[in-house]
């Protein structure tokens, strides 16, 4: 597993804790679940930890802010494991979820630039077919969005037909702009979800470039816990 088991050092769980403002108790838990390798014990039972060990805290640590709690635990799992093709494939994962979260976040920014309002003369909202019209969609197609849950018309008390208030309205333009766009309906959902989250295309521009960075954050950690793991996995083939 590397020269480092050979150098003769001896570590305690709080020797690993200290290093990282962690409890012993947690160092343990780390063991228990795979994400540091198996210590070796002493003839009373307590275990030893060696610089390996310590090289897999924080590789884990590092991975953590990047992937996530549960996929860096996998992918420290998967190198202790001796898969490491298998922990690649996490890394590559959390990567291309990055990439669609960027995806995401140019859309949205996409749309809110060119959305251009439709006004809406009547106050209780409009029926679908002046607002397919106003739209220059098919009536079908405004029905086809609000199946994917992409428009959320309320229903007339009397009649029962579909109305489209203001908010409905707006999501359906921005539906619109992004169909035109070329994006499929999957991927505009999270779109009109971030929009409805922030309460309206107005709120959303404040926070978009909070979004943007921290899309910069998680992709500079993902670069950081990418060389702690390197760093591991060099040690147990047997480099330093």
């Amino acid at each position: 597993m590397g020269r480092d088991l050979q150098s003769g050092v001896r570590l305690r769980p709080v020797d690993l804790a200290r290093a990282h403002g962690l409890s012993a108790q947690a160092v343990r838990n780390y063991e228990r679940d795979g994400i540091l390798p198996v210590a070796e014990r002493t003839a009373s039972g307590y275990r030893v930890y060696t610089p390996v060990h310590a090289r897999a805290l924080g590789a884990f640590l590092a991975l953590v802010p990047g992937h996530g709690h549960a996929t860096a635990a996998a992918i420290m799992r998967a190198v202790n494991s001796g898969d490491v093709e298998g922990a690649l494939r996490l890394v590559d994962g959390s990567h291309a979820q990055l990439l669609e979260d960027r995806r995401t976040l140019e859309a949205v920014e996409g749309a809110v630039r060119d959305l251009t309002p439709v006004p809406l003369s009547e106050p209780g909202g409009v029926f679908v077919g002046v607002l397919a019209a106003r739209l220059g969609v098919r009536a079908a197609t405004l029905r086809k969005w609000e199946r994917a849950g992409l428009v959320r018309p309320e229903r007339d008390p009397v009649t029962g037909y579909r109305v489209y208030g203001e908010v409905a309205v707006r999501d359906a333009l921005l539906v619109r702009q992004l169909r035109r766009g070329g994006y499929l309906l999957e991927r505009i959902a999270p779109v009109v979800s971030r929009v409805r989250e922030a309460g309206g295309v107005e709120p959303l521009q404040a926070v978009l470039g909070e979004w943007r960075a921290r899309l910069t954050v998680r992709g500079r950690a993902l670069l950081g816990g990418a060389a702690e793991l390197e760093g591991y996995v060099r040690v147990r083939e047997g480099g330093s």
